[in-house]
């Protein structure tokens, strides 16, 4: 027989495979179209030209600059989390393909794991053009002393992002057409209220106490904490932290084991709500 010698391969097998095989189309895709990446690196360069010239003109110290360079450059990561993660079952629905990845016999979590390398890769082009722009630009200069400091922020920032990408993805799927809504209603005031065209510690000098709160009810974000807790690395004697660097990056160490959790409760209850009652979205009364 011809399937004598077929071995199944072992559970953690089959998901590496799904992770790959999900990062790849992603990463090979971007190639495929050079318009993208044209439209992914140039555009948000005139965003943050906006910024860097509004500091310029308001004639804010030089570290500011470098404060909307870094912002700029996570938007990528930002709008790669809101769009291409948290809103992708339900685009995977609209194309036909969910019921692919319900029946495949991995976790879904392996195949938002591909998805969220695949989509870092294209957000890291982005947000390393902008950096460059940055620097050739604007004449930018950063301080690292602590680089290792820097590569641990930066991994835990993302892990928590995506895993709170994960965790939206269930639930928007939940939302069912809502979810487009709830991507554009997220988009621009995050932007506010996570800091990232200024200081989020900016908060507290203009509305004191209350301030405070707001920054941390921010901070839910992990992208949050991840930027300021940057911009303390590269700018240690400029920057007036919102909290102590080590509290900051445990905080994101925290985020990332809750968010991971949430993530994979909240997909097991939409596979639980698809088998009960047939359905993958919710019923609004």
């Amino acid at each position: 027989m011809i399937f004598e010698d077929y071995e199944k391969p072992t559970w953690l097998r089959m998901n590496l495979r799904a992770v790959v095989g999900r990062a790849y189309p992603r990463i090979i895709g971007a190639n495929r179209e050079p318009s993208w990446v044209f439209f992914e690196t140039f555009l948000p360069i005139l965003a943050v030209s906006a910024y860097v010239y509004f500091y310029t003109a308001m004639n804010a110290p030089d570290q500011f600059i470098g404060y909307v360079i870094i912002g700029g450059a996570m938007t990528a990561y930002w709008m790669n989390v809101l769009w291409s993660m948290a809103a992708q079952w339900f685009w995977e629905k609209e194309m036909g393909n969910l019921e692919l990845f319900l029946i495949a016999p991995i976790s879904r979590m392996a195949i938002l794991g591909g998805m969220a390398l695949g989509g870092m890769f294209t957000s890291t082009v982005r947000a390393l053009s902008t950096m460059i722009a940055g620097i050739l630009l604007f004449g930018v200069a950063f301080s690292l002393h602590d680089p290792l400091m820097f590569i641990g922020i930066f991994v835990f920032t993302m892990l928590a992002l995506y895993g709170m990408g994960m965790m939206f993805a269930s639930l928007y799927m939940l939302w069912g057409r809502e979810a487009w809504h709830m991507s554009n209603l997220l988009t621009e005031p995050i932007y506010l209220a996570s800091g990232f065209y200024f200081p989020i510690k900016g908060f507290v000098h203009i509305l004191g106490q209350p301030g405070f709160w707001v920054a941390a009810g921010a901070s839910i974000i992990p992208i949050t904490l991840g930027l300021d807790a940057m911009r303390q690395v590269l700018y240690p004697a400029e920057v007036d932290g919102f909290l102590p660097l080590w509290v900051e990056l445990l905080a994101l160490v925290l985020l990332t084991g809750i968010f991971l959790i949430l993530a994979k409760l909240s997909l097991e209850h939409m596979e639980k709500v698809a088998k009960r009652e047939g359905r993958l979205t919710m019923r609004w009364q």
